[in-house]
Protein backbone atom coordinates (compact mmCIF):
# COMPACT_ATOMS: atom_id res chain seq x y z
CA UNK A 1 0.00 0.00 0.00
CA UNK A 2 1.47 3.25 -0.84
CA UNK A 3 0.87 6.33 0.90
CA UNK A 4 -0.82 9.20 -1.10
CA UNK A 5 1.13 12.49 -0.94
CA UNK A 6 -0.44 15.24 1.03
CA UNK A 7 -2.26 17.89 -0.49
CA UNK A 8 -1.56 21.54 0.06
CA UNK A 9 -5.35 22.55 0.69
CA UNK A 10 -8.29 20.35 0.62
CA UNK A 11 -10.84 20.51 -1.97
CA UNK A 12 -14.40 21.18 -0.29
CA UNK A 13 -18.23 21.66 -1.84
CA UNK A 14 -17.98 25.11 -0.55
CA UNK A 15 -15.99 27.01 -3.48
CA UNK A 16 -15.94 30.01 -1.97
CA UNK A 17 -13.70 28.45 0.82
CA UNK A 18 -11.51 27.00 -1.61
CA UNK A 19 -10.89 30.00 -3.56
CA UNK A 20 -10.11 31.87 -0.40
CA UNK A 21 -7.44 28.86 0.69
CA UNK A 22 -6.03 29.17 -3.27
CA UNK A 23 -6.08 32.85 -3.28
CA UNK A 24 -4.38 33.35 0.52
CA UNK A 25 -1.40 30.47 -0.89
CA UNK A 26 -1.19 32.58 -3.83
CA UNK A 27 -0.68 36.37 -1.85
CA UNK A 28 1.60 35.03 0.40
CA UNK A 29 3.71 33.13 -1.63
CA UNK A 30 6.99 35.08 -1.91
CA UNK A 31 6.09 37.67 0.12
CA UNK A 32 8.69 38.95 2.50
CA UNK A 33 7.98 38.76 6.75
CA UNK A 34 7.25 42.34 6.84
CA UNK A 35 4.61 42.25 3.87
CA UNK A 36 3.12 38.61 5.63
CA UNK A 37 2.28 40.76 8.95
CA UNK A 38 0.70 43.73 6.37
CA UNK A 39 -1.37 40.49 4.85
CA UNK A 40 -2.19 39.38 8.53
CA UNK A 41 -3.30 42.49 9.27
CA UNK A 42 -5.71 43.01 6.03
CA UNK A 43 -6.82 39.60 6.88
CA UNK A 44 -8.01 40.09 9.88
CA UNK A 45 -9.66 43.36 10.37
CA UNK A 46 -11.59 41.71 7.16
CA UNK A 47 -12.61 38.31 8.74
CA UNK A 48 -13.52 40.80 11.61
CA UNK A 49 -15.78 42.84 9.92
CA UNK A 50 -17.44 39.76 8.12
CA UNK A 51 -18.29 38.80 11.75
CA UNK A 52 -19.98 41.77 12.44
CA UNK A 53 -22.15 41.79 9.21
CA UNK A 54 -22.77 37.91 9.96
CA UNK A 55 -23.64 38.91 13.12
CA UNK A 56 -26.21 41.60 12.41
CA UNK A 57 -27.92 39.09 9.43
CA UNK A 58 -28.08 36.12 12.59
CA UNK A 59 -25.31 34.14 9.77
CA UNK A 60 -24.01 31.98 13.02
CA UNK A 61 -22.11 29.34 10.82
CA UNK A 62 -20.35 32.84 8.90
CA UNK A 63 -19.87 34.14 12.12
CA UNK A 64 -18.08 31.65 14.18
CA UNK A 65 -15.77 30.86 11.16
CA UNK A 66 -14.82 34.52 11.12
CA UNK A 67 -14.04 34.75 14.68
CA UNK A 68 -12.56 31.67 14.81
CA UNK A 69 -10.31 33.04 11.53
CA UNK A 70 -9.63 36.68 13.53
CA UNK A 71 -8.48 34.91 16.84
CA UNK A 72 -6.02 32.70 14.98
CA UNK A 73 -4.33 35.21 13.07
CA UNK A 74 -4.13 37.14 15.95
CA UNK A 75 -2.76 34.45 17.71
CA UNK A 76 -0.27 33.95 15.07
CA UNK A 77 1.01 37.73 14.69
CA UNK A 78 1.22 37.06 18.64
CA UNK A 79 3.48 33.98 18.53
CA UNK A 80 5.66 34.96 15.55
CA UNK A 81 7.00 37.97 17.75
CA UNK A 82 10.85 38.84 18.28
CA UNK A 83 11.28 39.93 21.78
CA UNK A 84 14.75 39.56 21.71
CA UNK A 85 15.08 42.36 18.62
CA UNK A 86 11.47 43.89 19.83
CA UNK A 87 11.46 44.65 23.18
CA UNK A 88 9.34 46.34 25.08
CA UNK A 89 7.38 47.20 21.50
CA UNK A 90 7.06 43.27 21.36
CA UNK A 91 5.77 42.99 24.70
CA UNK A 92 3.34 45.48 23.73
CA UNK A 93 2.18 44.19 20.99
CA UNK A 94 1.52 41.06 22.70
CA UNK A 95 -0.45 41.99 25.61
CA UNK A 96 -2.31 44.05 22.27
CA UNK A 97 -2.51 41.00 20.82
CA UNK A 98 -3.74 38.99 23.75
CA UNK A 99 -6.48 41.77 24.82
CA UNK A 100 -8.19 41.96 21.38
CA UNK A 101 -8.48 38.01 21.08
CA UNK A 102 -9.78 38.42 24.50
CA UNK A 103 -12.62 40.95 23.05
CA UNK A 104 -13.60 38.84 19.98
CA UNK A 105 -13.81 35.85 22.21
CA UNK A 106 -16.26 37.94 25.38
CA UNK A 107 -18.26 39.66 21.68
CA UNK A 108 -19.12 36.21 20.12
CA UNK A 109 -21.01 35.09 23.18
CA UNK A 110 -23.10 38.13 22.91
CA UNK A 111 -25.39 39.06 19.18
CA UNK A 112 -23.82 42.79 18.62
CA UNK A 113 -21.86 43.39 15.92
CA UNK A 114 -20.14 46.72 17.49
CA UNK A 115 -17.33 44.81 19.37
CA UNK A 116 -16.01 42.96 16.39
CA UNK A 117 -16.20 46.64 14.62
CA UNK A 118 -14.10 48.25 17.71
CA UNK A 119 -11.60 45.44 17.20
CA UNK A 120 -11.39 45.95 13.37
CA UNK A 121 -11.04 49.85 13.22
CA UNK A 122 -8.11 49.01 16.44
CA UNK A 123 -6.03 46.51 14.65
CA UNK A 124 -6.67 49.17 11.50
CA UNK A 125 -5.06 51.92 13.65
CA UNK A 126 -1.99 49.67 14.78
CA UNK A 127 -1.90 48.44 10.67
CA UNK A 128 -1.36 52.02 9.73
CA UNK A 129 1.02 52.48 12.01
CA UNK A 130 2.74 49.45 10.80
CA UNK A 131 2.85 50.22 6.85
CA UNK A 132 4.29 54.26 8.23
CA UNK A 133 6.64 52.89 9.74
CA UNK A 134 7.69 50.07 6.43
CA UNK A 135 7.31 53.41 4.15
CA UNK A 136 10.14 55.31 6.34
Amino acid sequence: MTKASPRPFRLTTDAAATYRNIDAVGRTTGANPHELVELMYRECIAALRSAAFATEKRQLPIKSERIARATAILFALESNLDFERGGDISRTLATLYHSLRGQIVQASLGSDPAPFRAVADDLAEIAGAWSQARAA
